[in-house]
């Protein structure tokens, strides 16, 4: 029977996330690389309900845990994804709109 992370508890969770790492391990050892991506995204997504989505702010921006020459302005939260845009290096914001879960932001960007 298949559950969404949204039923499981804090612990069921953060069980959830050891065996993907476990799986993403064991595929990267075989060279699977597809299917350590798949295990890292699945991880990222666990790791999203783990967290309050209250503790982020639209119109604020945060650091990208995977990606440090990048920063993420939210626009709004929507559940465990946070929608808005990429800006690089120098602040230029991406076109397209985006969704990432909230476990790959990290600290929040003062605004000059």
């Amino acid at each position: 029977m298949n559950y969404r992370y949204s039923d499981y508890s804090i612990e069921q969770l953060r069980v959830e996330i050891g065996k993907l790492k476990e799986k993403a391990q064991k595929a990267e050892q075989l060279g699977n690389i597809s299917e350590v991506a798949v295990n890292e995204r699945k991880m990222q997504v666990a790791m999203a309900y783990t967290l309050n989505p209250e503790d982020f702010q639209s119109d604020e921006m945060y650091e990208l845990n995977t990606d440090p020459g990048h920063k993420f302005k939210i626009n709004y939260i929507n559940g465990v994804f946070a929608w808005g845009h990429r800006i690089n290096l120098l602040n230029e914001e991406y076109e397209e709109e985006e969704a990432i879960p909230i476990s790959l932001l990290g600290k929040k960007v003062n605004q000059s």
